[in-house]
């Protein structure tokens, strides 16, 4: 998921792409925006889409040039393709606009949070939900007509709905377990990061390069559940580096600690520890002074987390490995792998 690993021609192309479409709709004959509105929608989608690492918008042209192997695309089918990577950067941009807002947070990608931007506070909700309504204008104009239309806002339909029901569960289990802990359980972990996170991130992209050949989705059924037992994979890698990574090589300092996290840490630090040291984590777990996190991360060391972790990883990388080899187009092998390498053992 680096950007890194991306041609720049393709990032460069992309980012074109999303000046021509913000063009389009600042100019939208639905609405008679007036020059307020343009230069407030103007800022809001620099803001918001642009700015974090477009991973999995770019994450869709490199998919697709690896379905369509062997053959050079067009200008028109990279143009079409990075038009649906920018579908999912502005759907995620919709997701964290509204998420800032529900946990209150402060910054996001290094910048204060949009609703924390002088003149916005919670207009952010509307601009959310302005982000959400373009992503069909969008579409409408540059695919209506094509035989996969109705199964492209199908397959946006329902992952909007997976994430921002994992979303809703993330909620509930996070406010239930600043008053009891015990609710963090394996099976809520679970089902919070394969909903809230594994299908818009790992899932949406592949889905659109498969829409985009033109080949039938429910002919990839096992591919799915590949691809969302990657994102979850992706996730608890997220957790514990958290705790773990280098801040220098991170770019930040993780805070899932503080912050009451439901983390894969504490899920199975719970799973591990006697009446003791289950004490010490619910006395310091969620507090924000660092004596409190270092006895928590002091604990996790004791529970030998960081080898749990190693021989998660060596097993998960050893089953998705083997079910990549099991799908039967080499293409999709291709595209699977591609995902897996750029994941795995990842340290930022």
């Amino acid at each position: 998921m680096a950007a890194e690993e991306v041609a720049p021609g393709t990032t460069a192309t992309f980012r074109r792409v999303y000046e021509t479409l913000k063009a389009e709709l600042l100019r939208d004959s639905a609405f008679d925006f007036n020059e307020d509105a343009v230069r407030w929608l103007d800022a809001m989608l620099d803001y918001n889409v642009l700015g974090g690492k477009l991973n999995r918008g770019l994450a869709v042209i490199e998919s697709y040039k690896l379905l369509k192997t062997g053959s050079e695309l067009s200008e028109d089918e990279v143009f079409l393709a990075c038009i649906l990577g920018l579908g999912i950067e502005w759907l995620e941009a919709y997701f964290l606009v509204l998420d800032d807002i529900m946990d209150n947070s402060q910054t996001r990608r290094g910048k204060p949070c949009w609703y924390r931007v002088p003149k916005v506070g919670l207009i952010a909700i509307n601009d959310g939900l302005i982000l959400r309504s373009q992503i069909s204008r969008i579409f409408k104009r540059y695919f209506y007509g094509k035989t996969y239309y109705v199964d492209l806002l199908d397959l946006f339909n329902e992952v909007e709905f997976k994430t921002t029901s994992g979303e809703l569960l993330d909620q509930i289990i996070t406010n239930e377990g600043k008053k009891d802990l015990s609710k963090y359980t394996t099976d809520n972990y679970r089902r919070i990061v394969e909903y809230k996170t594994a299908y818009y991130s790992f899932y949406l992209p592949v889905a659109c390069a498969l829409l985009l050949s033109g080949w039938n989705l429910d002919d990839y059924v096992q591919t799915t559940h590949i691809l969302v037992e990657m994102g979850v994979y992706f996730q608890i890698q997220d957790d514990y580096l958290d705790c773990f990574g280098d801040p220098e090589v991170m770019g930040k300092i993780g805070t899932d600690i503080e912050d009451y996290k439901c983390s894969w840490l504490f899920v199975q630090a719970l799973s591990r520890v006697n009446e003791k040291q289950k004490g010490i984590l619910f006395e310091n777990y969620g507090k924000s002074d660092p004596a409190s996190v270092e006895k928590v991360k002091a604990l996790y060391k004791e529970l030998n987390l960081e080898m749990a972790f190693s021989q998660y990883e060596r097993e998960i990388y050893e089953k998705l490995t083997s079910d990549i080899e099991a799908q039967p187009n080499e293409a999709v092998q291709a595209v699977l792998r591609s995902f897996l390498h750029k994941i795995y053992r990842r340290r930022k």
